[in-house]
């Protein structure tokens, strides 16, 4: 961790000087980045915690390597494959044994002597292994089938078969059906057949553990998303979406190079608003009688208000008439069961995410027993839903944003009672328990928000402490001893590697560097990491600042201001950049002269719930004062020239052009608007209705902030970059803001289109030749 910056000594923070940097050129800084050295990608301990492995992509090829960390690396031959474990592990409530999920199969390893034991072969999306809670076999799922295996026989069967589909042995209350068994003989005679059989096999069932269960009949108007298994196998919740509600129309994808020398078409998602996620229905099943009982969400504080009323009445839409419509988070985890099976956790969303809670089950009543309420009148953050049980089976422990910020909380489930662990202007994520549940570790950036550790939180006083001293730590394992944990890192020029540390803290031991010798002999421009005055108020706009050692006196530089993509995205950190190459141009045009900066804007991840919906309702404008007011700062500070100006950016960062160059003409001269989004009513539901609502009740937040709106405001010189087949932001976006610039009759501007391309560039050439006209239009407008 390094000390934490303030205003009264920002100005000595600017003062300090950067480092020369080895000059780089285009071609190289936009190479496939192989020639950086190939990160560290999936780590993980041995069963004994004794050996770190670790894989790694081959240089020049799509192929990965298992690799022994150690003082010289050794790449595990392929013959021992079978014998290595993998990222993938689950461990039993009391650490004796351990999963291990490889290549799409089940194993399990003993901890006292490592025995490893194939559970599968060849099976297909397999999915949330756990044990069963007396410890004698593992449950997982394929599908929606739910599997059983049995240690002591080493047999697999199936332990509940949930169908969406009619019961064969239900009757329909039908007149002429009633008719024709009283009238026809034979087919009365049948039916009494078919039912004695049936009757009997349930009988034998019931009495005979070798058979396989009787399928759970849930109806044939359903369509079944998610489902979980009790450990001790009584119990099944399966989360349901009424069948055929995929109703949106989909765009088609246009691919003119291909193959087969024809056009091709792909179908594509439908956009925000056409196709609304279907609310799910929660069924219970007692597995022990195939009793399916509903769980109803009547109980959920708040349900049946609606936070759109006003706005629903303003577009003259119907008012809602009973209950919001509600999800199960989506993943396995939206389920939780405690080790011994006695209890299980939901955790529930608001399809117009404004809600999220989580609700105990009570199985005998089949009732939802809610526990915790996290609201939003923007939306609630969908980054923070990690929540799961103690190892006392009494307690659930959740991550909420309720203080603004994201941390841990605590519950017992008996008493209702809340408490937060942590607590301040910092977020906490990425949590592990230790097995007795006496300490938390988290992700934590307490320091500065881009400056990420990992904390350790004593459970009973909520004590925290910094374990790791790395600034720019991603992830991390516990060791099975829990002793040490493994940590991936990085830092501005350097990849992600992999480093351990003691839980009692200190020194870090690093196991790799994976940078080619070319890279490592290069010196780069370290960023300066700056806090920027809002003219907002509150606080500040953190942002990386690139420029020359030493300014010349009197000089004024041409300023380029980058944004990044994705919105809610954090690249002001300590950690190897999303924008790596992005991070090379910004060297470049430091070699040629500018001054640069990237900022964290509001909207950004990492500054808490209020810097994140901010912009709720009005994409771009929050955002723009901080570039406008990144731009005034970079004149008053860093001999920035005022009257010559750029920006660029891809995805957000291409919206984000647009809305400077189109709302800020008069401060911004030229832009690169890369794979941007021009028009937010054609982006999709996920992301957008959080932030907009949906454009049928707020076509006004839709208006305001979709850039070809402001187009005829256009002066400045603009590049719009984009690939053809991107089936993120679509190609069409571009080619609608190209024709209404055309119709505006509008000048220096131009669209650099890439057959090949989708969201994120892939070719070398490509990357070339994007950058390459970024720094011509820079060049040929900014250094008149």
């Amino acid at each position: 961790m390094r000390p934490p910056f303030f205003p009264t000594i920002l100005a000595a923070l600017i003062a300090l000087p950067a480092a020369a940097s080895t000059p780089i050129t285009l071609d190289q800084a936009m190479d496939h980045p192989d020639w950086i050295g190939t990160p560290v990608e999936a780590a993980w301990w041995s069963w004994d915690g004794k050996q770190v492995y670790y894989k790694q992509k081959r240089t020049g090829s799509p192929l990965r390597d298992t690799f022994q960390a150690g003082a010289k690396p050794r790449l595990v031959a392929d013959t021992e494959l079978a014998k290595v474990d993998s990222p993938d592990v689950f461990y039993s409530p009391d650490r004796s044994r351990m999963l291990v999920l490889r290549n799409g199969d089940l194993f399990e390893r003993s901890l006292k002597n490592g025995d490893l034991v194939q559970i599968t072969r060849g099976a297909s999306k397999l999915d949330a292994a756990q044990f069963t809670a007396d410890g004698r076999g593992v449950q997982y799922r394929i599908g929606n089938d739910w599997y059983l295996w049995d240690r002591a026989s080493k047999v697999v069967g199936p332990a509940a078969l949930p169908r969406a589909a009619k019961d064969p042995a239900a009757t329909d209350d039908d007149a002429l059906r009633t008719m024709q068994l009283r009238l026809i003989t034979t087919l009365k005679r049948q039916k009494d057949e078919r039912d004695a059989m049936r009757a009997r096999t349930e009988e034998l069932r019931r009495i005979d553990p070798s058979m396989a269960p009787a399928p759970v009949y849930l109806g044939d108007k359903v369509e079944i998303e998610n489902s979980s298994l009790s450990p001790d196998g009584r119990w099944l919740i399966v989360a349901t979406a009424p069948k055929g509600s995929d109703k949106g129309r989909v765009g088609k994808m246009p691919r003119y190079v291909t193959e087969s020398g024809y056009e091709e078409f792909d179908d594509q998602r439908t956009r925000v608003g056409r196709n609304m996620p279907a609310p799910h229905a929660l069924k219970l099943v007692d597995l022990r009688t195939n009793k399916v009982q509903e769980l109803s969400f009547d109980v959920l504080p708040g349900v049946n208000q609606d936070p759109l009323a006003e706005l629903r009445a303003a577009a003259k839409r119907d008012p809602l008439k009973g209950n919001r419509a509600v999800r199960v988070i989506d993943g396995v985890d939206g389920i939780s069961w405690s080790a011994n099976g006695a209890g299980v956790a939901v955790m529930l969303r608001a399809v117009d995410n404004k809600d999220r809670w989580i609700a105990t089950v009570d199985l005998d009543g089949a009732k939802l027993k809610p526990l915790h309420r996290l609201t939003d009148n923007a939306w609630v953050n969908y980054d923070n839903n990690e929540f799961g049980w103690l190892p006392d089976n009494r307690s659930l422990w959740f991550l909420s944003e309720e203080s603004g910020y994201s941390h841990l909380y605590t519950a017992d489930t008996a008493t209702g009672s809340i408490r937060a662990l942590t607590q301040g202007k910092w977020e906490a994520s990425d949590v592990r328990w230790t097995r007795d549940g006496g300490t938390a570790y988290v992700m934590c950036n307490r320091a500065t928000p881009g400056d990420y550790e990992v904390c350790a939180v004593n459970a009973r006083t909520g004590a925290v402490r910094e374990v790791t001293q790395l600034d720019g730590v991603e992830r991390f394992r516990l060791s099975p001893g829990e002793d040490k944990l493994l940590l991936h890192w990085s830092a501005s020029y350097t990849p992600v590697q992999i480093a351990t540390v003691p839980v009692s803290g200190g020194a870090a031991t690093r196991l790799t560097d994976t940078r080619t010798a070319d890279f490592k002999a290069r010196t780069w421009i370290e960023p300066q990491y700056v806090a920027v005055p809002s003219s907002a108020g509150g606080d500040p706009v953190w942002a990386k600042l690139y420029r020359p050692a030493q300014l010349e006196a009197g000089k004024k530089y041409p300023v380029v201001m980058f944004v990044h993509g994705a919105g809610y995205l954090q690249n002001v950190s300590k950690r190897y950049p999303n924008y790596f190459r992005e991070q090379m141009f910004h060297n470049l045009l430091v070699q040629k002269g500018y001054v640069v900066l990237d900022m964290d804007y509001r909207a950004s991840k990492g500054y808490g719930a209020k810097w994140r919906n901010a912009i709720y309702r009005q994409m771009g404008h929050p955002e723009l004062q901080d570039y406008i007011d990144g731009v005034n700062y970079m004149v008053k500070h860093h001999q920035g020239d005022a009257a010559n100006v750029g920006v660029y950016g891809g995805s957000y960062g291409g919206f984000m052009t647009f809305m400077a160059l189109m709302r800020a003409p008069e401060v911004f001269k030229s832009g690169a608007a890369l794979r941007p989004v021009t028009d937010w009513t054609t982006y999709n539901h996920e992301y957008t209705a959080n932030i907009l609502n949906t454009p049928d009740i707020d076509p006004q937040a839709y208006k305001v902030s979709s850039p070809i709106e402001y187009a005829e405001n256009l002066k400045g010189n603009l590049l719009i970059s984009h690939g053809m087949v991107d089936d993120n932001v679509f190609y069409q976006d571009s080619v609608r803001m190209a024709q209404r610039l055309i119709e505006l009759k509008k000048d220096n501007w131009e669209l650099a289109s890439y057959p090949l391309e989708r969201h994120a560039y892939v070719q070398p050439e490509a990357w070339f030749d994007q950058y390459r006209r970024i720094y011509k239009l820079f060049e040929r407008t900014l250094k008149q």
